[in-house]
């Protein structure tokens, strides 16, 4: 997972993104709501940790500022937990709540099972991108109906694009997902899929690639 962490207490920041990177995920950190509100509108994150407390804009004001847009589901850690609390929290578009202080342990399942409740559904959904076609729970793509042959590579790269489609996905978050945590970022091995996924989707009718490259930060879908 790339996790983002908001919580105005450092040493709590940091100490939660320790634990979560030696379980093998990626970490982005901030002190502040509207800083918050700003990372979350314009890079992909599959789950956030948000205090509500905060400088600037307090975590409730960054869920109201959330809905009815799409976002990466958000898990409340506050100190404020009395019922009220977590009703608010809840009702203001929160996925989840958990109260501090806290078990680590509990907060990382919390987080996965967050997460791969996401992943479900985007997976129950089938998508149309101009010519192409993306049904990913049968794990099939066709362009002007007929089949397009992927790898299970190629496929997973389409699937986390898809994830965040109109974002821009950052080369490492491609290789941490595709590939593992530990993969090198210097290699090519991105490039020579990407090239290949590219010239299977795109057509010569296409007025533009269904994947675009964004130049020093990463790429997008559609």
């Amino acid at each position: 997972m790339r996790v983002l962490i908001v919580e105005d207490e450092i040493p709590v920041s940091h100490w939660i993104s320790s634990k979560l990177q030696s379980n093998g995920h990626t970490c982005k950190l901030s002190d502040n709501g509207a800083q918050a509100l700003a990372l979350i509108q314009n890079e992909v994150f599959d789950v956030v940790v948000l205090d509500n407390m905060l400088p600037e804009m307090t975590g409730i004001e960054v869920l109201n500022n959330l809905q009815n847009t799409p976002h990466p589901p958000v898990l409340i850690l506050s100190a404020n937990d009395q019922t009220s609390d977590r009703i608010l929290g809840l009702k203001s578009g929160a996925d989840d709540y958990l109260g501090k202080p806290f078990d680590f342990t509990e907060l990382l399942l919390r987080l996965e099972r967050l997460y791969h409740r996401s992943q479900k559904i985007t997976s129950q959904h089938t998508t149309q991108i101009g010519s192409v076609n993306i049904d990913v729970e049968q794990q099939k793509v066709t362009r002007n109906g007929k089949n397009v042959l992927l790898t299970s590579k190629e496929f997973k790269l389409l699937q986390v694009l898809l994830e965040h489609r109109g974002k821009t996905v950052t080369r490492n978050m491609l290789l941490e997902r595709v590939w593992g945590y530990n993969f090198d970022p210097q290699t090519n091995i991105l490039d020579v899929h990407l090239s290949k996924l590219r010239n299977k989707l795109n057509s010569n009718e296409d007025a533009e690639p269904l994947i675009r490259t964004i130049r020093s930060k990463g790429y997008s879908l559609g």
